[in-house]
């Protein structure tokens, strides 16, 4: 029995059916936990799902999931069969979204989605395996065209698939919706500058978890950790109940504890790394997420750190832009009252500075191609003028950053 008074809940390992991916079962030992969840998403009582989630086993099932995670992402508590604890069926999409322009992104969604549905479900027919696609295309295309301002990643679709696998397709779409606004953000903007500063917050941890760890790979960039963070580690894990149940406790989080996740997996690693000097191979070891974990050990371990090294005392953040989804959701209950139209605005803001910054380095770029001597305090002193000035005349960035391009 773990600290939260629940024993750990044995779930059947029988092959998963089609329309539901994982085990759905849980045997009497998990029935406390059970019921407590369902309480919690009765009363929407955030808190109490975020300590169910991180506790052993997480939220357990795909039914009791299908309840909870809109909540945690902010949407109303899903009405349920009482009967059969079946979800109603009146978030049907309308389809409306179908008559809005197509995103530029388009294109690449589709060559994504041919590739999906690898790993899980299992044992599908060609015919099943197509349809699956077509939702979960049309899935990314809704969101994608309700929100253009969205800049597609590869990756992305990873993270939708295991959304369409839990949750029907129109909830799916406002849970995606909600996610991409306001919880990873700063993987859809226009360019990886604030996915850049996340990463740069993973070497101050590993300098508090472990120096000698950080020392052996202080001449790797953390670029290593791209594929886990950006993809909520949707394109490394292979097992469908793994992912679920990450799954779980990245929604009950702050999008900040995926760095931490990423940190404890290499520190968990600390042998076979520091075993390896040559850096090129280093760079392929620590990009790995090891395909089987124990993600109940791997959280808690996690969660430790966090309370330990939480992300005000680390040296990057103060580098994280203030309109970053790590600060605007940095406390979940609080993101979970958010809008929409919030993080549209939050994105416009990081959008622009990120205008600015590919702007100053231009002129910049221009100053040193011409540098002389005698006039390079002058240039510098001109672009610092100019840069000022456009900096607060945001109307004449495009139009530069084109000009400069």
């Amino acid at each position: 029995m773990n600290q939260d008074g629940y024993n750990n809940p044995r779930t059947a390992l029988s092959t998963p059916s089609e329309k539901s991916p994982g085990p759905d079962y849980v045997d009497q030992a998990g029935q406390k936990k059970q019921d407590d969840i369902r309480t919690a998403c009765a009363e929407g009582n955030i808190p109490a799902l975020q300590q169910l989630a991180e506790s052993e086993g997480g939220l357990l099932t795909d039914s009791l999931r299908q309840l909870a995670w809109p909540i945690l992402l902010g949407l109303p508590a899903p009405t349920v069969n009482a009967s059969n604890e079946k979800l109603a069926e009146s978030d049907d999409d309308d389809g409306r979204w179908k008559e809005l322009p197509h995103h530029r992104d388009e294109d690449q969604v589709q060559l994504d989605v041919n590739r999906s549905f690898v790993y899980y479900p299992h044992n599908l027919s060609e015919s099943d395996l197509e349809r699956r696609r077509s939702q979960l295309s049309a899935l990314i295309s809704e969101v994608l065209r309700t929100y253009p301002y969205l800049c597609y990643f590869q990756g992305y679709h990873d993270i939708c698939q295991v959304f369409l696998l839990v949750l029907r397709p129109a909830l799916a779409a406002r849970c995606v919706a909600r996610l991409s606004v306001l919880r990873i953000r700063d993987f859809m903007l226009p360019n990886l500058g604030p996915t850049t500063s996340q990463l740069r917050l993973l070497p101050d941890i590993l300098s508090r978890a472990d120096p000698t760890l950080r020392r052996h790979v202080a001449t790797v960039e953390p670029f290593y950790a791209l594929a886990g963070t950006l993809t909520m580690y949707a394109h490394n894990i292979e097992a469908y109940r793994d992912i679920a149940r990450l799954f779980d406790v990245l929604l009950a989080r702050e999008p900040v504890f995926s760095i931490y996740l990423f940190a404890q997996i290499v520190v968990d690693r600390r042998d076979e790394i520091l075993a390896i000097d040559e850096p090129d191979l280093l760079q392929v070891i620590l990009a790995r997420v090891p395909a089987r974990m124990d993600l109940d050990g791997l959280v808690a371990r996690a969660a430790l750190l966090f309370a330990a090294h939480p992300p005000e005392t680390l040296p990057a953040w103060r580098r994280i832009a203030r309109a970053s989804a790590l600060k605007t959701a940095r406390d979940p209950r609080q993101a979970a009252r958010q809008t929409l139209r919030d993080g549209a605005a939050w994105f416009d803001t990081q959008a622009k500075e990120l205008q600015w910054l590919d702007l100053r380095n231009s002129l910049l770029s221009v100053a040193w191609a011409y540098r002389r001597p005698a006039k390079t305090v002058a240039m510098a002193v001109a672009v610092g003028l100019v840069a000022f000035y456009v900096r607060r005349n945001s109307t004449l960035v495009n139009y530069v950053v084109s000009f400069f391009s």
